[in-house]
C-alpha cells in the first residue's frame, strides 16, 4: 500500500478500502477537521484520529492508512500512544509523584510525564528510598523487617560475594501470605480470581473472593503437611494454569515448601530432567488436558517420567479418567485427609528473605536447562514492575495466557494479588473466539500477550464483535513484536497502549519496559525498568556512552532487587558475570540479548546475541532481516532468517524459512526470493542477498515460544553438506515438511 500524507487522502481512497460511500465521506470530513485543528503536530493529529475516528469495526487497512499517513515524514519511532496529564496523575506513579515528586527530585520535578525519566534515574541512584516507598505502597508485611534495603559487601579475598548486593538483609516474611493478607488494598469480599472453562463460553464467568481463596489455600497447606515431607522440600506442579493450580502454588509457598515449575507441554524426558535437577519429592498434575474436542495426556507423561508421588487433579468434575499408580493419590483423597481443618487458618511459615520459594528453568535449548531459584524477594520485583510499568492497582483485572512452568505464570500471581487486583484465567486455548469473549466478559483491564498469539488473532479475526473497551493497557513479552500486528492489537481496544516488557526468569521480571507516563512507539521499549541500568556493549566488549544511539549485546548493572544470585546446576558467577566489563567498580551482568538504543531514546530488541549472522563481513540480527521479510508478501505468516555456513568455510549464506498463511497455495519461491532481495537491499544493505527460500509448515520453537533458529541452522547445514554442488539452490526443492517443528 502506497503511503499518502493525510492531507492527500481522498474519499475515493477510503471507499477503495471497502468502506461505504456515506461512511467514507463522514470519515473524510472528520479527518479534514482534525487536520485543520492540528496542522503542525503529527503526534496530536494521531492522538485525535485514534480517539475520534478509528474503531475496531473499520477495516485495518484504514487504520494503517491513518497511522502511516500521519507519520509519513516523522522519521523513526513514531508514537502510537501519547499520555495526557489528566490520566497520568491517576496512575500509581503519577499519584505518587504528585504527592512526593518535589521531595524526591527537588527542582527537577515538573509533572509526572515530564519527570518520569528523572524518577527512573532516582530509583537507580537511591535504591534505599525508592524500594522502601514501593514496598510501602504495596503494603508488604514482614514478620521481621529488614535491617536495610540493600547491603553491598566484599569477601575477605576482595571479590564480591554478591555482585548484585544483598537485598532486604535480615528480613523474614512469606510472599504467599502477603497475597492473602487483609490490608488497605482489599477486603474478604474482594474478587481475587475470575475464570471460565473452555466450552462454557456462554455461561457467566466465575468469581473467587478472598475469603474463599484463603480457605482453599489453607486447606491444601494443611494437606501438604500430611505428606511427611521436610520443610523446604521441592514439590512440582505440572498442569494448566487454572484456579486449582494457583491454589496449589500459593499453598506450597505458604507452607514453607518450594514449587518446581514444569510446563504442561513437556514430554516425559523434559519432565524427568526437571524433577531430577530439583530433587522434587512430589508432583501435582492433572489426569488429562482438554482443549476443545481434543483430550491430551498429562498424567501418563508424568508416569513415563518416573515421577515421585503424584497428586492427580481431575480435568473436569470430580472423577479421574484413568487408574493411578499405587503410590499416587487423587485430589479428592488428598483433601479428604484434612476435612476437619476446613475452617481453620493455616499459620504461614515465616522464612528468611533469601529462602527459595520456586525453582524455574531456562528454555533448555542448548543442553541441560538452568535451574533458577526464586526467593521471597523475587515476587516483590515482579509485583513492583507491575505497579510501576503496567500500572496494576486495586480494581484491575489482569489476564496473561501463560503457564506456571514459565516465569510469567508466577509473575501473574504476584503482579495481580500483591497489587490488590484480580487475576483472570481462561482454562483453554487463548487462540480462538472463546478467549476473546472471556476478555470481554471478565472486563479485563490489563491484557498480556506474546506476539505469536496476536498474530493468530489478527489472521483469524477471532476478536471481531467483542468489546475490549475495558482494557487500559496491553503488555507484551517473549519475543520481538511486529509493528503492524501491534497497531492492529491497539485498535481492538480503541488504541490503548502496549507496554513492551523484556526481562528473564533469572531477574524475576523486566529490565526494560514501557510506561503509561511516556509516549509508546510500536515494538519498542521506552525506559529501563525501575531500579535497572542498561548498557549496550560495542564490538570491543565495553559499554557505549549511556543514552547514546547504538546496537550491540545488552549488559545490565548488577544491582537489581529480586535477581538471582545462585543456580542449582551451574556456577552462577561464570554464567552471568565472568568475563564481563566493569563499570563504576562493579562487574556488569550478562544477559545475552542484542539491543538497539535509537536516536529518540527508545530501545528495540534484536533477538539473542547468538541469533546474529555475518553476511559479507557485516554483522546483522536475524530479527532485523525477518522484520523486512515478513512484510514482503501478503501470503507470508512469518519467517526465520538463518546464516548457513557453506561446506569448506567462507561467508555465511542467507536462507529464509517461510511459513505461509495458506499451506495449500504456495507462491513461486523464486519470485519470493527476488522480492526478499529487493527489499533487503533497499531497506537494510545493498550487499545482502538471499541464497535460499525454504517453505516450512511451522517454525521450531521452545515451549516458551522462542524461535529455535539453532535447530533450523543445523538442519539447513546438514542439507547443505548433502548437496555441496547445489550450494545456492538446494533448499528450493525441499518438501515443506523436511524441517520439523520440535
Amino acid at each position: 500500500m502506497a503511503i499518502k500524507s493525510l492531507d492527500c487522502v481522498t474519499v475515493e481512497d477510503i471507499t477503495g478500502l471497502g468502506i461505504s460511500s456515506d461512511a467514507a465521506k463522514k470519515l473524510h470530513g472528520d479527518l479534514t477537521e482534525i487536520l485543520r485543528e492540528n496542522a503542525n503536530s503529527a503526534a496530536d493529529t494521531w492522538k485525535k484520529i485514534s480517539k475520534r475516528i478509528l474503531n475496531p469495526n473499520l477495516p485495518f487497512a484504514f487504520h494503517q492508512m491513518m497511522y502511516y499517513g500521519c507519520f509519513k515524514d516523522f522519521g523513526s519511532d513514531p508514537p502510537a500512544w501519547i499520555p495526557d496529564q489528566e490520566t497520568a496523575i491517576l496512575t500509581n506513579v503519577g499519584r505518587f509523584l504528585e504527592k512526593r515528586g518535589k521531595e524526591f527530585l527537588g527542582s527537577k520535578y515538573k509533572d509526572p510525564i515530564t519527570s518520569f525519566l528523572d524518577f527512573q534515574e532516582f530509583s537507580v541512584s537511591n535504591p534505599e528510598v525508592y524500594w522502601k516507598m514501593v514496598l510501602d505502597e504495596m503494603n508488604i508485611s514482614f514478620s521481621v523487617p529488614p535491617s536495610c534495603i540493600l547491603y553491598e559487601h566484599t569477601s575477605e579475598g576482595g571479590h564480591l560475594s554478591y555482585p548484585g548486593g544483598q537485598w532486604l538483609p535480615g528480613a523474614i516474611l512469606n510472599c504467599a501470605e502477603n497475597c492473602l493478607n487483609l490490608n488497605g488494598k482489599r477486603s474478604l469480599n474482594d474478587t481475587m480470581i475470575i475464570w471460565r472453562d473452555e466450552g462454557d463460553d456462554n455461561l457467566p464467568v466465575k468469581h473467587m473472593m478472598l475469603k474463599q481463596l484463603r480457605s482453599e489455600v489453607w486447606l491444601v497447606a494443611y494437606a501438604l503437611d500430611t505428606l511427611g515431607l521436610a520443610k523446604g522440600s521441592a514439590i512440582a506442579i505440572d498442569m494448566p494454569m487454572n484456579v486449582t493450580a494457583v491454589v496449589i502454588y500459593l499453598a506450597i509457598v505458604l507452607a514453607g515448601y518450594i514449587v518446581v515449575s514444569i510446563a504442561d507441554s513437556f514430554a516425559p524426558l523434559e519432565i524427568s530432567t526437571r524433577l531430577k535437577i530439583s530433587n522434587a519429592k512430589a508432583i501435582f498434575t492433572q489426569d488429562v488436558i482438554i482443549r476443545g474436542d481434543k483430550i491430551l495426556p498429562l498424567y501418563s507423561r508424568v508416569v513415563d517420567a518416573q515421577a515421585p508421588l503424584a497428586i492427580v487433579v481431575p480435568s473436569r468434575g470430580s472423577s479421574l479418567k484413568m487408574e493411578l499408580r499405587g503410590c499416587d493419590m487423587s485430589w479428592h483423597a488428598f483433601l479428604e485427609r484434612v476435612e476437619h481443618f476446613k475452617k481453620d487458618e493455616f499459620a504461614a511459615v515465616q522464612q528468611p528473605v533469601d529462602a527459595f520459594t520456586n525453582i524455574l528453568f531456562s528454555s533448555g535449548t542448548t543442553g541441560e536447562p538452568k535451574a533458577i531459584p526464586w526467593t521471597h524477594a523475587t515476587p516483590l520485583k515482579a509485583a513492583a514492575d507491575a505497579w510501576c510499568h503496567m500500572d496494576i492497582q486495586k480494581g484491575d483485572v489482569v489476564a496473561w495466557p501463560t503457564n506456571l512452568g514459565w516465569m510469567m505464570g508466577p509473575w501473574l500471581v504476584y503482579a495481580s494479588l500483591l497489587n490488590g487486583a484480580s487475576m483472570a484465567l481462561y482454562n483453554g486455548s487463548p487462540l480462538g473466539s472463546g478467549f476473546a469473549k472471556f476478555v470481554q466478559d471478565a472486563k479485563v483491564t490489563m491484557l498480556g500477550v506474546v506476539p505469536s498469539i496476536v498474530r493468530a488473532w489478527k489472521n483469524t479475526n477471532c476478536t471481531a464483535g467483542f468489546d475490549w473497551s475495558s482494557i487500559r493497557c496491553f503488555s507484551s513479552t517473549g519475543e520481538a513484536s511486529n509493528v503492524d500486528e501491534y497497531l492492529w492489537l491497539m485498535g481492538r481496544a480503541h488504541y490503548k497502549p502496549v507496554i513492551e516488557y523484556c526481562g528473564g526468569t533469572e531477574i524475576g521480571g523486566g529490565f526494560v519496559s514501557g510506561s503509561l507516563l511516556q509516549a509508546q512507539s510500536l515494538a519498542a521499549f521506552s525506559t529501563p525498568a525501575m531500579g535497572c541500568t542498561l548498557f549496550i556493549l560495542c564490538s570491543d566488549g565495553n559499554p557505549i556512552l549511556q543514552n547514546t544511539p547504538g546496537i550491540g549485546e545488552l549488559a545490565l548493572a548488577p544491582i537489581m532487587l529480586g535477581a538471582s544470585n545462585t543456580l542449582l546446576n551451574a556456577n552462577h558467577y561464570d554464567v552471568y558475570f565472568r568475563g564481563m566489563p566493569m563499570w563504576n567498580g562493579k562487574v556488569l551482568r550478562r544477559h545475552g540479548d542484542e539491543f538497539e538504543c535509537t536516536s529518540k531514546g527508545y530501545y528495540r530488541a534484536h533477538g539473542r546475541a547468538d541469533d546474529t549472522m555475518n553476511l559479507g563481513g557485516i554483522k546483522v540480527s536475524s530479527i532485523e532481516i525477518e522484520r523486512i521479510c515478513n512484510g514482503v508478501d501478503d501470503t507470508i505468516l512469518e519467517t526465520a532468517a538463518i546464516g548457513v555456513p557453506p561446506v569448506g568455510g567462507g561467508p555465511e549464506k542467507l536462507a529464509i524459512a517461510v511459513v505461509f498463511k495458506d499451506s495449500n497455495s504456495l507462491p513461486d519461491v523464486d519470485q519470493l526470493k527476488m522480492k526478499f532481495n529487493s527489499s533487503l537491499q533497499k531497506k537494510l544493505n545493498p550487499l545482502f542477498r538471499v541464497s535460499a527460500v525454504v517453505p516450512v509448515s511451522s517454525l521450531p520453537r521452545t515451549a516458551s515460544n522462542k524461535v529455535m533458529r539453532r535447530v533450523l541452522r543445523q538442519q539447513f547445514s546438514q542439507l547443505y553438506q548433502e548437496s555441496p554442488t547445489k550450494a545456492i539452490d538446494f533448499p528450493l526443492t525441499i518438501s515443506r515438511n523436511c524441517i520439523a517443528s520440535k
